[in-house]
């Protein structure tokens, strides 16, 4: 028989195997709002709207369209979240501590959460699918690596007043030698991995890393950019996370679930596209036993709870 080529990073044990999952009071579903806030270098290519424009330097079209998420779109975004009693988990590029203070200021006046994002969203720092100056992409190697994942833990430690717990990897993109060197940096939780509705222990040395859910389905990039450049409308985005909280809820009566929804600024901070965002949030924060919650406090409660 050959040997299984599964990920070596974790085990799988489908759901129907496990003991059902449990939430504080008894809760049905967890509601995790992943806030991505990045920084996007001006004279670098980044996420675009219009590609053809992307390699240009100066480049307004598409680095205002971003930049429009940091300066308007996440303040609307808060204000929704605030009366709706949702904290947000920020996916936080580091380089934002030093380029937008007051973003970093108000999320901590909220409590909100923090997870490592990487340094900035310039494709040199995606750990697993790094430029190779040949048209392609290589991982990055390892002392590189553990340069970026190190520096990134320690600024955001020394500006937030505490160690930071979670990670999600730039683009989703990692090496084998990522979950070890998160650990290593005291790390807790890995988001990279969208596998489950519930967390999971990963296999590392010390035995204490765990994903915490993330999802690349309810994520507005590949909903409306598309992996065809072609993508859904605002009105069906709203539609999809209702979707998918109906679901859930109704597993989660037997079962507990998580329910991240993924979402950036400069995409869902759109007042079209907010529209919809709005509706759906209000729709899940009327029901009865939802968890109003962030990926560090799951992280705990698991840990707590299971390990």
């Amino acid at each position: 028989m050959s040997e299984l080529t599964q990920s070596k990073h974790y085990d799988y044990v489908p759901i129907i195997d496990r003991e059902p999952f449990k939430l504080p009071d008894g809760a049905r579903v967890a509601l995790m709002p992943y806030i991505n806030i990045e920084h996007f270098p001006a004279a670098i290519a980044g996420t675009s709207l219009i590609p053809g424009t992307a390699a240009f330097s100066p480049d307004p079209l598409n680095y205002g369209w971003r930049d429009y998420g940091n300066r308007v779109g996440l303040w609307r975004m808060m204000e929704l979240m605030d009366k709706l009693g949702m904290r947000g988990t920020v996916c936080l590029n580091s380089e934002i501590i030093r380029e937008y203070p007051r973003i970093i200021e108000e999320s901590l006046a909220r409590d909100w959460a923090f997870i490592g994002h990487g340094i900035n969203n310039a494709p040199a720092n995606f750990i697993g699918n790094a430029p190779d100056g040949q048209g392609g992409h290589t991982p990055l190697p390892e002392d590189k690596e553990r340069e970026i994942i190190s520096t990134v833990c320690k600024t955001m430690e020394e500006a937030l007043g505490k160690k930071t717990k979670g990670w999600l990897s730039p683009f989703l993109t990692h090496t084998d030698n990522t979950p070890r060197i998160l650990e290593e940096n005291g790390v807790e939780y890995l988001c990279d991995y969208t596998a489950d509705d519930h967390p999971f222990k990963f296999n590392t040395p010390k035995n204490n890393l765990i994903s915490v859910p993330y999802t690349v389905e309810v994520n507005d990039i590949p909903c409306f950019l598309g992996h065809s450049g072609v993508g859904i409308s605002s009105e069906s985005f709203g539609d999809m996370i209702i979707d998918q909280f109906d679901v859930l809820y109704e597993e989660g009566a037997t079962n507990a679930r998580c329910m991240p929804v993924c979402l950036h600024t400069f995409h869902v901070g759109q007042p079209n596209k907010f529209k919809h965002l709005k509706r759906a949030f209000e729709y899940i924060a009327s029901h009865d036993d939802v968890l109003l919650t962030t990926g560090d406090d799951m992280n705990d409660w698991y840990r707590e709870q299971y390990m």
